[in-house]
């Protein structure tokens, strides 16, 4: 090992290691063992400018195994991203630093991804390479042709999701994709092989990658490998064999130092170990020197991709899809259906309106990328004429993503966060468990995608609880930055897509039944459904009652309001299209919409958690308590006493 790259490498080695000693806690055992592999990838081989993070045509790099943080906030430190300060690096951990325990998006330029639930980052990066194949097609290579570079570790290769990944990665051949493994066998537990016989080289391989194995702490073959990575064409697994904690002295390649804090003569150790002289947080400039011109060198790339860029007949469109704002026309073909939808009043399931607002919307705005995990038919996600997504030249903007829900979710916040791509994709709502951990970090992100989620209720019917989502809707709700949106009818599911797409920085769910429902709105003059919850229906006279309801049970609150009225009790509807925009009313407005009626009912074929924001404490819930059960959904609605007559009856019951 050349003594220049050695020191380099350890320049990451010691600040991972002073800064967990520092904040007492993290995990300096990855970035020791990963120093070497990532430094010759920073230096040789990753397109990027410290001086500008978000260059369009950067490589992406994603820390999959992000529990290893510094080795990411070491090398942005090191190659001169100005945000993080060694200042920063001092602050690891702490309140107010750019250096968190695992890496944030938006929150520390050049971190590309939030990572942390271990896989995730693998699948995160799947999506950004499918974005970086689609743009390429679109615009052309001149203007998008980069790479995408993962490392990723023991436990993210364990997890689930690596799978579904790394599978989705093989079917469509991304080449310019490559997993840089971290081949330590060490988990917290101990070594790797307590629980893991599996092969990963031969996985890798079965999966339809180019493999290889290599010597994680030789540069040269670093190199080579990265080299080779270059040229295949198909994604690459490049399995790097490292030592956990290298350098550290006596603690190199101590299976139990993953998340183990170092201690004052343990340092002293590993100082001595590396030939490391230097006080703690200070690199020698002659350390530092190599480093910050290895941050620099993208920059002539970077100013010929902008040159190229300026002469461009596409430049306007290219930045306009990068910034994420819609076609000036997006709309208009959209609020022309809304119109139609409001004269004509649709009788259909909410997810066939869903498909019909898409029939619109789809056309309208390009960066729009639809799929489906095996369920196309049912969701309703594609819209005719669209072209697969797919090799050779990816062009098409529908996704197969196959029975991979977690891994689809995942792709899609990595498309969203690469840029230049809207992703949506269907599942039934019941699948939404296997979504929600990327629904989760793409709240905490902030990316837009929206996932179509249908069959929302015990309304699937015959396929039974197995596939009735009964808490999910409220689970859901509970996920901050999220928004959950659940139609009523045709005009309110348009309204919900047209909000889902102009929000660029909160993700959403579409709620979407399987069963027919009548319309309930018969105006289109305002997005009502951007209120979040609006007076659907008013009292006759001052209310008695007001119910309050959500998608396929707001057309029930509508015929219970009819017999309530037929009886003399005033009584007012309002429909609640998504809870997180009411939220973010005003409070007079709120008020006024929750109203000052002495009984409130709401109504909602799922668990009532939640609706005390409505109907107080002492208000009545007509919905689920427990799972459903296999029979049409019909007869379900009957025998789980989810009806007008229901509502009326509870109604009455408060009135007394």
């Amino acid at each position: 090992m050349s003594a220049p790259q050695h020191t380099m490498a350890n320049a990451i080695r010691v600040l991972s290691m002073d800064a967990v000693h520092q904040a007492k806690s993290g995990h300096q055992g990855m970035p020791m063992g990963m120093a070497d592999v990532a430094t010759v990838l920073w230096t040789k081989y990753l397109k990027y400018d410290a001086n500008k993070p978000d260059w369009a045509d950067r490589d992406r790099f994603v820390l999959s195994a992000g529990h290893g943080s510094m080795l990411l906030y070491s090398l942005l430190h090191l190659t001169g991203f100005k945000a993080v300060t060694m200042d920063q690096i001092r602050n690891f951990r702490q309140w107010g630093s750019n250096t968190a325990g695992h890496p944030e998006y938006g929150h520390t330029p050049g971190v590309e991804t939030t990572t942390g639930p271990l896989g995730q980052g693998i699948a995160t990066a799947v999506g950004m390479a499918m974005a970086e194949r689609h743009l390429a097609s679109r615009f052309g290579d001149d203007l998008v042709d980069h790479r995408t570079w993962v490392i990723a570790g023991d436990g993210c290769l364990m997890e689930g999701v690596s799978h579904e990944a790394a599978s989705i990665a093989g079917r469509f051949k991304l080449a310019k994709l490559t997993v840089l493994f971290d081949d330590n066998n060490t988990t917290i537990d101990g070594e790797a092989t307590i629980s893991e016989t599996g092969d990963q080289l031969a996985r890798f391989k079965a999966y339809g990658w180019a493999v290889k194995e290599v010597d994680g702490h030789h540069p040269g073959k670093i190199a080579a490998a990265m080299k080779w990575a270059t040229r295949q064409n198909r994604p690459t697994f490049i399995a790097c064999k490292t030592k956990i904690s290298k350098g550290a002295g006596r603690k190199e390649g101590d299976p139990h130092s993953h998340g183990y804090t170092l201690f004052d003569d343990e340092i002293a150790d590993a100082r001595l170990a590396m030939d490391w002289t230097a006080e703690p947080f200070v690199v020698p400039e002659e350390v530092l020197k190599p480093w910050r011109a290895a941050g620099k060198k993208g920059g002539k790339i970077r100013k010929k991709w902008e040159a190229q860029l300026s002469k461009s007949a596409l430049k306007g469109e290219f930045e306009r899809a990068m910034r994420g704002d819609l076609p000036a026309n997006a709309f208009e073909r959209i609020d022309a259906h809304i119109a139609e939808a409001a004269a004509s009043k649709p009788a259909a399931a909410t997810r066939q309106h869903s498909g019909s607002a898409l029939d619109h919307l789809v056309p309208a705005i390009p960066e729009l990328v639809g799929g489906s995990a095996d369920l196309t038919g049912s969701n309703n996600t594609f819209v005719k004429g669209t072209k697969a997504f797919d090799l050779p030249d990816y062009d098409g903007r529908y996704v197969h993503y196959g029975v991979r829900e977690h891994g689809m979710a995942a792709a899609m916040n990595g498309m969203a966060l690469h840029g230049g791509v809207i992703p949506f994709s269907g599942t039934f709502l019941v699948f939404s468990d296997y979504s929600r951990p990327a629904i989760r970090l793409g709240a905490l992100m902030g990316t837009r995608v929206v996932h179509v989620m249908t069959h929302d209720s015990i309304g699937v019917g015959e396929d039974g609880p197995t596939h009735q989502p009964v808490e999910h809707v409220a689970s859901l709700r509970m996920i901050p930055n999220l928004n959950v949106y659940r139609p009523a009818d045709a005009v309110e599911a348009a309204e919900c897509w047209k909000l889902a797409l102009g929000t660029k920085k909160t993700p959403s769910v579409m709620a979407l039944s399987r069963q027919k429902v009548p319309a309930v709105r018969d105006s289109a003059a305002e997005n009502l459904s951007a209120k979040g919850a609006y007076e659907l229906v008013a009292a006759s006279g001052p209310a008695q009652v007001t119910i309050f309801a959500s998608g396929t049970e707001v057309s029930i609150a509508v015929a219970a309001r009819a017999t309530l009225e037929a009886e003399g009790i005033a009584t007012r509807v309002v429909s609640t299209p998504c809870w997180e925009l009411f939220g973010f009313q005003s409070p007079s407005y709120q008020a006024q919409v929750i109203g000052t009626a002495p009984v409130r009912v709401a109504v909602e074929a799922g668990l009532g958690f939640g609706w005390e924001r409505f109907i107080g404490e002492d208000g009545a819930f007509v919905g689920m308590k427990g799972f459903g059960a296999s029979a049409p959904a019909e007869r379900l609605y009957k025998e789980f006493g989810i009806t007008a007559k229901a509502v009326v009856i509870a109604a009455k019951a408060k009135l007394g």
